[in-house]
């Protein structure tokens, strides 16, 4: 369930907006405005190109997924009845077309409010992020009761959280496992709508297949990675130093869900960069990759008086890969996401020592997700 308003940075010192740092465009140079309206202009020919490709295949794709549904229904009712199966085939292909039907739906939501926004001018920027946050929890509820319905997901978070209607006096970067399908919409979900809070996320640019989330996140904070201008730490320091009350910087730290093969590479890697001490410690984790300091730093120190929320969670990591799912689905245990939060006052200065600390800290996570998995759960 993985990657803007605030963009990368590239150039001199930032200027602010609002309370919020806006891109340098080299205006202040002649030379170099000309060149940055060109790049600019390209870059919205080739959004452009890729939005109109990607809506019509949407478009194409909801009646193939309502053919598929009837298809699989049919063939499979007699076995699925005399067996009492759990009509995996039936399920996942009302999924598939309930997703592609709420895609739909939220990019012409999202269409809406895009015409609404030009009509209301410059000054309702706030509250077309608001409008576009609002919409994204719609959509995302949707999706959630769907999965509820088809695939049993239950969710069991501890601690509680707090009321939605009482959101944190401060900025939090919210740091998070990554291992199983959906993850990330899940977390988004409850982000929003349980917890009360605005995230501002940190995704892999090949999400922008998806024509909703393009165009739905481009109305709001966020930072697809790799970044178009500069570097992913430039990227996601901006997001970062434009955090309010009541936002939350969405990072997960990995880089990508968590498979054996992909925690050996990462040792091997550490190995390299002669970094012997960190990769003993992360040939030790069973369960989670060990995190990538350089994103992480970045948002700390761009976001100094943020307090850092750190997730994890079981049960969708046994969801590794589609053979997984078909195994897997429906969900035969609940979801469990447990957090904690460290005030900003206690995270260490210093990027080695804060390096040390969120290495220690996904120790903690592994741990906690030991205690929690299962034997299909994939580990080292």
């Amino acid at each position: 369930m993985t990657s803007a308003v605030s963009g990368p940075v590239t150039g001199p010192a930032m200027p602010s907006q609002g309370g919020r740092p806006v891109p340098y465009d080299g205006a202040a140079h002649p030379a170099v405005a000309p060149r940055t309206r060109r790049t600019a202009a390209a870059r919205a020919l080739v959004t452009a190109g890729r939005r109109t490709l990607t809506t019509a295949l949407l478009l194409a794709l909801i009646p193939v997924a309502a053919a598929v549904l009837v298809v699989v229904t049919v063939l499979g009712a007699p076995v699925s009845l005399a067996a009492h199966g759990p009509w995996r085939p039936t399920r996942m292909a009302c999924f598939l077309l309930l997703y592609l039907v709420v895609d739909l739906g939220g990019l012409l939501g999202a269409t809406a409010l895009f015409v609404r926004g030009v009509l209301a001018g410059p000054a309702a920027r706030d509250r077309r992020a608001a409008d576009a946050f609002a919409l994204l929890a719609r959509l995302l509820a949707v999706l959630r009761r769907a999965t509820e319905r088809l695939f049993r997901l239950r969710v069991e978070m501890t601690p509680a959280l707090p009321p939605a209607d009482r959101p944190p006096d401060v900025p939090l970067v919210i740091l998070v496992r990554h291992a199983g399908l959906g993850d990330s919409f899940l977390l988004l979900q409850i982000l929003l709508t349980e917890a009360g809070l605005l995230p501002h996320t940190v995704l892999k640019g090949a999400l922008r297949g998806d024509p909703c989330l393009d165009v739905l996140l481009g109305r709001v904070p966020h930072c697809f990675l790799p970044p178009a201008r500069g570097t992913a730490e430039d990227a996601i320091a901006t997001l970062a130093a434009g955090l309010r009350p009541r936002d939350g910087l969405v990072i997960f730290p990995e880089g990508g869900n968590f498979t054996p093969g992909r925690h050996h590479r990462a040792v091997a890697s550490l190995r390299r960069l002669g970094q012997y001490r960190r990769a003993a410690r992360a040939a030790r984790l069973h369960y989670v990759l060990p995190p990538r300091n350089g994103g992480s730093l970045a948002a700390l120190a761009a976001a100094p008086t943020a307090d850092v929320v750190f997730v994890a969670h079981a049960g969708l990591d046994v969801i590794a890969s589609p053979r997984a799912a078909w195994s897997f689905l429906p969900f035969h245990r609940p979801v469990r996401v447990h957090w904690w939060r460290i005030p900003a006052a206690d995270i260490p200065p210093g990027d080695e020592a804060r390096g040390e600390w969120l290495l220690a800290q996904w120790e903690r996570m592994d741990r906690w997700t030991a205690a929690q998995a299962v034997a299909e759960t994939p580990h080292v």
